[in-house]
């Protein structure tokens, strides 16, 4: 889904042209398994210095692991040891201007923070959420006494995070997390949609 167009030009497109708007970004890289998407990726500016290894690839990675190989793989290749991590995903593709430096600065500012994350306010509280089990439903929250029961007025304010922007520290990267235990908000002030299906961009098209 991430070459699929979008405004005319391919999603992954969108992050780095975002990406390349910032005076804070040294380098641009892009991860992949597929050469297709690593020469359409240098079309828009993105450097792809490596291909994704196969133990790294599919649905089901979590993204620690492929952070942390491109850590690796760039200080090995620079020399250098890289301080801030920006993760752009291509399935955000309509951010609010200047989020890199919002969330770049507000870690900076919270030095126990270990990453920064964007988030939106939702309508959809996660006390009135459930999981099934078996034939019975069973609470999200189970810590608050029947909080599906709650009047709205009481719920307090919940957030969801979104795909616009994550920004994470080297350190938290080597304890083995990309976001660790103190993660700071970036609110945003948007619908967050993010682009995992065609009904979804058939939505964000009509925005």
């Amino acid at each position: 889904k991430n070459i699929i167009h979008f405004k005319g030009i391919p999603l992954l497109a969108h992050s780095i042209i975002y990406a390349q708007k910032s005076v804070l970004i040294k380098d641009i890289i892009v991860s992949t398994d597929s050469e297709e998407f690593a020469i359409i990726s240098n079309k828009f500016g993105g450097r792809t210095p490596f291909i994704r290894p196969k133990h790294l690839s599919g649905d089901t990675v979590e993204d620690y692991p492929v952070v942390n190989h491109a850590v690796n793989f760039l200080e090995n290749e620079k020399k250098e040891k890289i301080d801030f991590i920006a993760l752009l995903r291509p399935t955000s593709p309509l951010r609010p201007q200047n989020l890199i430096e919002k969330a770049y600065n507000l870690l900076k500012k919270n030095k126990l923070g270990t990453s920064v994350r964007s988030v939106v306010r939702v309508k959809e509280h996660c006390y009135r959420q459930w999981f099934k089990e078996g034939d019975k439903l069973l609470p999200f929250i189970s810590n608050v006494y029947e909080p599906y029961n709650l009047p709205r007025q009481k719920l307090p304010v919940s957030f969801f995070q979104s795909g616009d922007i994550e920004i994470v520290k080297r350190s938290t990267i080597l304890k083995g997390s990309i976001s660790g235990k103190n993660i700071v908000p970036l609110f945003i002030n948007k619908k967050s949609i993010d682009i995992d299906s065609v009904d979804d961009l058939s939505k964000i098209n009509k925005i």
